[in-house]
């Protein structure tokens, strides 16, 4: 049994390759938009944010062989847990995390931190669409909500986040609530219609459709803050998915 962290559509994609040559899976997911993707494939998962005695005790009851972590790019927290359950369990740990791209342009500004860019963007006037997600919004309601920014946010369209909004201040104007991937047409058609002067990205990679996102602001010279990925030192790093299975081979 493989303890199979997911959330992502190319996490989705790996699980059901795995699946398919033989290997049983128990995948762990935070939404139930992520569990329901997994149950349209057969997989079988389990919802809820865990702890590492929570992910302990799930690896011991489940009689869990190897843990591999195909959580987002910037799900850092679970990565940590993951590493540090499978080290107490004395099992193999494996990372698989989508090739990283690299975006040089004089309108592009990279930062290491959410905070880095909620202060970069402050200095700035007119609308601010933020394409981070919801997790980190109080951040940027902290230093965004003021008389010169228009802060537009775009994120997934649940309850939980539509209630975050509204508790932060964010006017139901200002949310843009939908699930991509977004082409570069509707990014250019955003951007025009909210009268956008500065975005808000992560380096979520190519899956993660920031290419469309990033092109289009680019031609329509918009200035871009690109929040870098964590710094972590993965065990048994894997961009592809035939590293995974070559790595999950020789255990």
């Amino acid at each position: 049994m493989i303890l199979f962290l997911a959330g992502t559509s190319d996490a989705r994609e790996l699980a059901i390759k795995l699946q398919k040559q033989d290997h049983s899976l128990l995948a762990t997911v935070v939404t139930h938009s992520a569990a329901n993707s997994l149950k349209e494939a057969g997989i079988a998962y389990h919802i809820g944010r865990l702890s590492v005695v929570d992910m302990v005790n799930l690896i011991q009851e489940k009689g869990v062989t190897a843990v591999i972590d195909a959580s987002h790019p910037y799900a850092e927290e679970a990565s940590k847990t993951a590493m540090m359950a499978a080290e107490q369990c004395n099992l193999s740990y494996i990372r698989y995390e989508r090739p990283k791209q690299q975006f040089v342009h004089p309108l592009v500004t990279e930062v290491e931190t959410y905070e880095e860019a909620a202060l970069i963007a402050r200095a700035h006037k007119g609308t601010v669409m933020l394409t981070t997600g919801s997790k980190t919004l109080a951040t940027f309601t902290k230093h965004l909500l003021i008389d010169t920014i228009r802060l537009v946010c775009r994120m997934l369209p649940n309850k939980e986040n539509m209630d975050k909004c509204d508790a932060l201040g964010v006017k139901q104007r200002d949310i843009i609530a939908i699930q991509g991937p977004f082409s570069k047409e509707l990014n250019t058609a955003l951007y025009h219609q909210y009268g956008t002067t500065l975005v808000i990205t992560k380096e979520s990679g190519k899956v993660g459709s920031v290419d469309e996102k990033m092109d289009a602001a680019l031609e329509l010279n918009i200035p871009i803050i690109l929040i870098k990925r964590p710094k972590i030192t993965y065990i048994n790093q894997c961009s592809t998915f035939d590293e995974v299975l070559q790595t999950l081979g020789g255990i």
